[in-house]
């Protein structure tokens, strides 16, 4: 199957931090819907999450910091969460990082995408893998 409009290859880039918390792609759609959307459970939604997955991420990126990450306003008239000086600060950085790996990387990843099969199946190989174990 010959793929008719070729993806240009990315680099996705995850902070493992060492104190054990880390930081990567997820969070940071999860902090920009939530400044969209001024709540978690309003993020949840938007995300199609549980609201309680997304609740426990932002706890676990608020406790990795020595700052909050969102800042929440429980209740049910007037409540919802807004991203914090800090959390803006920390989604620049991160965002830096990336610009700077995808342009460190990018002959590498052009020289590894001029060598792929692009008759290459991803759900072939899934199917494959699940028929040799059964």
């Amino acid at each position: 199957m010959q793929r008719t409009k070729r993806q240009a290859a990315y680099v996705t880039i995850y902070l493992n931090l060492p104190n054990g918390g880390s930081f990567g792609p997820e969070d940071l759609a999860l902090i920009d819907t939530i400044r969209i959307e001024r709540s978690i459970i309003g993020a949840s939604r938007a995300l199609g999450l549980s609201y309680r997955k997304c609740w426990l991420t932002v706890d676990a990126l608020n406790r990795t910091f020595e700052s909050p990450v969102v800042a929440t306003f429980p209740g049910r008239r007037g409540g919802g969460a807004e991203i914090t000086q800090f959390g803006e600060r920390l989604v620049a950085l991160y965002r830096s990082i990336e610009r700077h790996a995808a342009h460190s990387a990018k002959k590498s990843v052009e020289e590894i995408t001029a060598s792929l099969d692009w008759s290459f199946d991803p759900k072939a190989r899934v199917a494959a893998a699940a028929r040799d174990s059964a």
